[in-house]
């Protein structure tokens, strides 16, 4: 019987997470406790909740030996949501690879870990680092731009970063990314979602400009991002929660561009009035 429930959050991602007051009305109504809190709070007892989910902690890469710490000792006294096995694995965008070899289809992508020489694609492509959340460190090169990209991969890579590089399919500047949402390893909802990355200089703030709006899944989409999400469960467990972007690749075919379960935004202003309660229901049901 969960009670009280801390939802996670980080300093700097106060008020901008925009599915927080809209869950937290939803939980109220379980009857649950819920307390709003930083995950590098030293004041906080989180032995004292029977759930710590985390929710928008999106500064965790900036800090992540101590998050990864916290993520620890705080499943030691509590129930971490998601757990720590999939927080680690899901951190690094390098479990694209995994999925791929699951046979799950996933935008081309190339990593270059420090020391490698990136190798680019043609035509139009984005750099990022492997670890990080939100938009930041990211941005998208023309093929005459080599020089900025390399150096730009300099920069991560002499942070420690392994670099993460996709072709800039031509399909996202004219349908954007499709987010697919899952609670407890069922399809809930989806949205549509346009990012604007910046050409040759990479965002520095949390997030780039983005326009969001609902979106009702087609069958082909449902049917790719649940791959995705069973080839997790068979990894790692049914994650609670679950976000799965998808783009269309070159020949026209749906493909995972990433999946989020640390700290996704769930697009729940979007959807239908039910799904938040689906998700207060994962959040305070049984673990997956």
């Amino acid at each position: 019987m969960i009670e009280r429930l801390a939802w996670v959050t980080a300093r700097e991602a106060r008020g901008l997470d925009e599915d927080e007051p809209i869950a937290l009305t939803a939980l109220e109504r379980t009857g649950v406790v819920v307390d709003v809190v930083d995950w590098n709070d030293l004041g906080v007892d989180w032995s004292g909740y029977d759930r710590v989910v985390l929710r928008s902690a999106w500064d965790y890469p900036q800090h992540l030996p101590d998050f990864l710490t916290w993520v620890e000792d705080v499943d030691a006294v509590s129930e971490l949501v998601n757990p720590p096995a999939t927080v680690r694995w899901n951190l690094d965008k390098q479990y694209l690879a995994e999925l791929a070899e699951d046979g799950v289809s996933i935008t081309p992508t190339v990593f270059a870990r420090p020391g490698a020489t990136a190798r680019f694609p043609d035509g139009r492509f984005v750099v990022k680092p492997a670890v990080g959340a939100g938009s930041r460190d990211a941005a998208w090169y023309g093929p005459d731009e080599h020089h900025s990209a390399t150096a730009h991969v300099a920069r991560l890579h002499a942070a420690g970063l392994t670099v993460l590089i996709q072709p800039l399919l031509a399909s996202v500047a004219r349908h954007g990314e499709w987010p697919m949402v899952f609670f407890g390893g069922t399809f809930s909802h989806a949205a549509s979602k346009r990012v604007t990355l910046p050409r040759a200089g990479a965002v520095e703030a949390l997030f780039a400009a983005e326009t969001n709006s609902g979106h009702s899944a087609s069958p082909d989409q449902i049917s790719v991002a649940t791959a995705a999400v069973e080839s997790v469960a068979r990894r790692l467990g049914t994650p609670t929660y679950a976000r799965v972007d998808l783009v269309r690749d070159d020949n026209d075919r749906y493909c995972v561009l990433e999946v989020e379960l640390i700290e996704p935004s769930l697009f729940l202003p979007f959807a239908d009035a039910t799904a938040v309660d689906r998700f207060a229901e994962a959040l305070v049901g049984s673990p997956g």
